[in-house]
């Protein structure tokens, strides 16, 4: 049983502190780590320390989470972004992480169209910082239940046509199961972004049957409908080696034993290889 090729997002397991999640994880054999903002914010030594701290402990770091919001009803509001942007970009590269996963934001009162030129016009103000710093971005498509305000990019065709205005190496795809499970252009959208080189990662999870909130009772891996092997495997055949990102908001996993619940993960990362 190995778990080189697992990553956990520090907020699956949410209680622990950032230093007490990367022992936990490297004691575990887990290979890789994705770290939240206030995590590695909230570390006392600043973000070098806590990469340097993560790193120690074998540890790979995978990613930082997250920037993105870039949409607005007035210039100000989205330059406020963009510079908050550029931000995350040189904590990103203090930190050591190759790659931000992007929130890219959608605004109430405008439409999804102009959020998603606005979208595509922050990301170009941002890259030449990112490419600047050697740091990657990853558009994440969100479910279209979050499109009110979280983010005006749905799917992964979405996400290749933001790519396709942008038009930039360090500009890529996140891919989370969670939220483009249903779509049935997902396999051949996964594809097209293999060929364009820009599948920069991929996030696990499930989605529960009745889920009882909507944002924080996702599912461990096998537990609700998403035929998680299925889609890995589109994944893989599109050229993606990196890691299996477990990124879980659970109300109740938090509630429980996190020790309980690491070994939980390994087990649902086990039985849906």
């Amino acid at each position: 049983m190995s778990f080189e090729k697992l990553c956990l997002h520090t907020i699956t397991t949410k209680p622990w502190d950032l230093q007490t999640a990367v022992q936990k994880y490297a004691a575990a054999g887990i290979g890789g780590v994705s770290i939240w903002r206030d995590s590695a914010q909230a570390y006392s030594g600043g973000l070098k320390a806590a990469g340097d701290m993560t790193r120690s402990e074998g540890l790979e770091i995978v990613s930082y989470v997250r920037g993105g919001f870039f949409t607005g009803l007035d210039a100000a509001s989205r330059q406020v972004a963009i510079d908050e942007n550029k931000k995350l970009i040189d904590e990103a590269a203090e930190l050591g992480a190759p790659l931000i996963v992007l929130v890219c934001g959608a605004t109430p009162g405008q439409s999804l169209f102009t959020s998603r030129e606005q979208i595509a016009d922050g990301l170009a103000a941002v890259m030449p910082h990112a490419e600047a710093a050697g740091v990657k971005l990853g558009i994440e498509p969100l479910h279209p239940m979050y499109a009110d305000s979280r983010s005006a990019v749905s799917t992964m065709a979405q996400s290749n046509a933001i790519c396709d205005i942008v038009q930039h190496k360090n500009l890529g795809i996140t891919v989370d199961v969670f939220h483009v499970w249903w779509d049935d252009a997902l396999q051949a959208q996964i594809k097209l972004t293999g060929e364009k080189g820009r599948l920069f990662s991929f996030h696990i999870c499930d989605w529960k049957n009745n889920p009882e909130d909507m944002l924080n009772d996702r599912g461990l891996m096998g537990e609700g409908v998403i035929d998680i092997p299925q889609i890995r495997s589109w994944v893989r055949e599109a050229g993606f080696d990196g890691y299996d990102e477990v990124e879980i908001f659970s109300n109740r996993y938090w509630a429980m034993d996190q020790d309980e619940y690491l070994e939980k993960i390994k087990q649902a990362f086990l039985d849906t290889k």
